[in-house]
């Protein structure tokens, strides 16, 4: 599909997102109002607060600058304080909407809706979702820290503590884009040149798919494994604002997190390791295809198809052990979708490098016409 015709619904995803967080954010005063209590438990109701005040332009209460004679040194700090909220919300938005609207056209172009590849397309801009707020969070996170008036204070700790707020609340507003955009999507790609898909080497396919979950399991079983990634957490310092980077790291290197069963009883164990293996096995079956669904197996088309599949081995993951485990019926339902959106920083860390590794291995196990349509 070429440019002119992939614009469109990527321009119609990237508006719906912005809006659907947009009108997220905007709800978050109502779970503050009295009868809040009558419909959701207050568990809930704080869970729901959570996932969404990432995305709310009301203040969370901005420290006030001035000594204890308040005045309008107060008020002056106060209006500063919500001016720089305010900013950072705005850079926010804009961001999501450029972030999403560049994965958004590369997707459709090189996975257009037709021929077999609409579901492909349908995952691969819901996976894109959740990466674009993430991406939107960490570069507006600079103003928001700074808006909560200690900004030099344990700046890096902060910052990690900011790119993973944007939760749950972007998996749900990238489902509902990719349902609205696909269709879009197909209605632009009817007239386009047909683009069969045509065999890769099933041998390079394999060993592609294989070198490039290598990369995840990295991530997986080798630096999220506890003594690995406690030492992540604590050998690495600092001075100044780049002082405490470990929970930085971890957010950006660590896709889970796993010990020896220990005293846990061995089958919850496993169940839980069950995930973890379901998670490598989307991964590879999805690297595994993903160069027969691209018009072209080019380096950002793969590296943005790899973070995809891990964004969607995490989501169905996580989906996974929120079902197996007891958090719903102790904390109630909205728990249940408390975890989705987690670990998307390392998915984009190490599905960038599995892309790139797994089209390496493409060229070189013998994967022809990388470069053209190919399957």
């Amino acid at each position: 599909m070429s440019y002119r015709r992939a614009v469109i619904p990527a321009l119609v995803g990237s508006l719906l997102i912005t809006l659907f967080l947009w009108w997220a954010g905007a709800s978050a005063p109502a779970l503050q109002l009295r009868g809040t209590t009558n419909v959701f438990d207050v568990q809930s109701a704080a869970e729901l607060q959570r996932w969404l005040t990432p995305w709310s332009y009301g203040s969370p209460g901005a420290p006030m600058s001035g000594g204890p004679g308040g005045g309008d040194t107060a008020l002056s700090g106060g209006t500063q304080y919500a001016d720089l909220y305010n900013t950072a919300m705005q850079i926010r938005f804009v961001a999501v909407f450029a972030f999403f609207l560049a994965g958004a056209l590369l997707l459709i172009r090189r996975i257009p809706p037709a021929h077999g590849r609409t579901p492909a397309t349908l995952l691969a801009l819901w996976a894109w979702g959740p990466v674009a707020g993430t991406l939107a969070v960490t570069v507006s996170a600079p103003w928001l820290i700074a808006s909560r008036g200690h900004g030099s204070y344990r700046f890096l700790p902060q910052l990690a503590g900011v790119i993973a707020s944007s939760g749950p609340i972007t998996v749900f507003a990238a489902l509902l884009t990719a349902l609205l955009t696909v269709p879009v999507a197909r209605i632009t790609a009817k007239d386009a040149d047909p683009v069969p898909m045509r065999q890769v080497p099933p041998r390079a396919a394999r060993l592609a798919a294989s070198t490039g979950t290598a990369v995840i399991a990295l991530s997986l079983v080798i630096l999220s494994y506890g003594s690995v990634a406690a030492g992540i957490q604590t050998s690495f310092d600092g001075g100044g604002l780049l002082s405490e980077p470990g929970d930085l790291l971890r957010e950006w290197l660590l896709l889970g997190g796993w010990t020896t069963p220990g005293t846990t009883p061995l089958g919850d164990w496993l169940l839980l390791r069950a995930a973890d293996v379901l998670l490598l096995a989307v991964v590879w079956w999805s690297l595994r295809l993903l160069p027969g669904l691209l018009t072209r197996a080019s380096l950002p088309a793969m590296a943005v198809g790899a973070v995809c599949a891990t964004v969607l081995g995490l989501l169905v993951s996580q989906v996974l052990r929120t079902a197996t485990g007891d958090t719903a019926a102790v904390w109630g339902p909205v728990y249940l979708f408390s975890t989705l959106g987690g670990g998307v920083p390392a998915a984009l860390t190490f599905g960038l490098a599995a892309g790139a590794t797994a089209l390496l291995t493409l060229r070189w196990a013998g994967g022809r016409d990388t470069d053209d349509v190919s399957r």
